[in-house]
């Protein structure tokens, strides 16, 4: 049973919806115990320029994972990716399970929040944890699809959204019109240490570019390296603090196409003065305002395996001894060890990182699927490595890719009218 509410803002029609889904959609449960038949309340905020429109559905995948979707706002920009899709389209904006207004886990004065039921144990919250993957996402999808009565829709996925997307395609094929990835098409059944390996040697690349660039900012680097390892790390406001692995993080501005500018202006400023410690603390990419982008990150790249903090275990010798080398998305322990609102998921984020994970995507199933769509594939992408990204599309008969290096990951949100335009074109021609 969907909730539905109606609102209009700025020649924009929304409908805001809800509805209830189980924790666990694949039945056993495994380590919930009691909590095997708890439900969480998901939110989609559905965006169309008419009034009670019949153009089709295209549900927007947001990337992380642990991040809710985006809010409009009007008036939509010409070169957004909304102002193109809303051309075509109904535009669903799903806040995946535990984000944004779908049962949100975060913490509060030292606890985790958002998993009523489940328990306190840190082993009660891992296992909890494990049914937040694309996997559960998908069948939330399927919920909404089969209430609002739609026999099929189509999928926009942005990074993570894209591995979901993929999800979809593998799981519910018969579910979908068109699919559309923008940095999205993840490595299917591979270490997530070898992928992590791939992007440790583009974010050296990305790193030694930065440099050359500008030309100064190493020894700044180096010298806010030395203040991190000075007295337990920098600190920051809230009572947080930055060592050596978490100030590296900053090369995650690397992976966006305005990034090395945003990176360059951090380090001209004072590292004594409040705005630097202000600056970085709002600059690194694991936080509390999202806490599942740091827990479960590693388990979106997990075809049937355990990571065991796969990113840290690929580390290259040569990154390890020059901190000056940066990364990108390469979560590790002291993300949340450093961090007052991480903290409390820091046990829960070790049990994480032993889990074994089931299986993502079927072989068969993507080969079988008559899908048509277009992907995004990022030469430069610092996160999604490009030669995955193609093999993965080999599978996918009706998805064409676009191979550019125009654009850095964060292409759909630079150029998003242009990029899903081309995206339509391909899968349409």
């Amino acid at each position: 049973m969907l909730k539905q509410a109606a609102w209009t803002r700025g020649g924009l029609h929304l409908k805001d919806v809800t509805f209830e889904a189980p924790l666990d959609h694949f039945g056993g449960g495994a380590g919930l115990s009691a909590a095997a038949s708890a439900h969480i309340e998901v939110f989609a905020r559905i965006t169309a320029t008419e009034a009670d429109s019949t153009k089709p559905y295209l549900v927007f995948l947001q990337g992380g994972p642990g991040v809710e979707a985006p809010r409009p706002t009007t008036p939509v920009g010409e070169s957004t990716w909304l102002a193109r899709a809303l051309e075509d389209f109904q535009v669903v904006m799903l806040d995946q399970r535990g984000t944004g207004r779908s049962s949100p886990i975060g913490s509060a004065d030292g606890r985790i929040t958002g998993l009523d039921g489940v328990g306190e144990a840190p082993a009660d919250i891992a296992a909890a944890l494990s049914h937040y993957r694309a996997d559960s996402i998908v069948e939330d999808a399927e919920i909404l699809r089969h209430g609002l009565g739609v026999d099929t829709w189509s999928l926009l996925g942005q990074s993570f959204g894209g591995f979901t997307a993929l999800r979809y395609v593998s799981a519910h094929s018969e579910s979908l019109n068109e699919v559309y990835f923008t940095g999205g098409l993840p490595a299917i059944d591979t270490d997530p240490a070898t992928v992590y390996a791939t992007t440790w040697e583009g974010m050296k690349r990305k790193s030694e570019q930065f440099y050359r660039a500008f030309p100064g900012d190493r020894d700044k680097l180096a010298r806010l390296i030395d203040l991190a390892e000075a007295d337990g790390g920098i600190a920051l406001p809230g009572g947080g603090r930055a060592t050596t692995e978490r100030v590296r993080l900053l090369g995650h501005f690397l992976g966006a196409s305005d990034g090395p500018e945003k990176l360059h202006y951090l380090l001209d400023l004072d590292p004594a003065s409040a705005a630097f410690r202000h600056d970085l603390a709002a600059a690194l990419p694991f936080s509390g305002r999202n806490p599942l982008y740091a827990v479960v990150h590693e388990s979106c790249w997990a075809d049937g395996a355990v990571t065991n903090w796969a990113a840290r275990r690929a580390m290259p010798a040569d990154v390890e001894a020059d901190p000056t080398l940066l990364a990108g998305e390469h979560a590790g322990p002291e993300s949340l060890a450093e961090d007052p609102e991480l903290a409390p998921f820091a046990e829960v984020a070790q049990l994480v990182a032993q889990h074994e994970w089931p299986r993502l995507y079927d072989v068969d199933a993507l080969r079988a699927s008559n899908v048509r769509g277009g992907a995004a594939v990022y030469f430069e992408d610092a996160y999604v490595p490009p030669e995955y990204s193609l093999a993965t599309a080999d599978l996918l008969d009706g998805v064409k890719p676009w191979v550019t290096n125009e654009y850095e990951h964060n292409g759909l949100r630079a150029d998003g009218y242009r990029v899903l335009d081309r995206l339509i074109s391909l899968a349409r021609e």
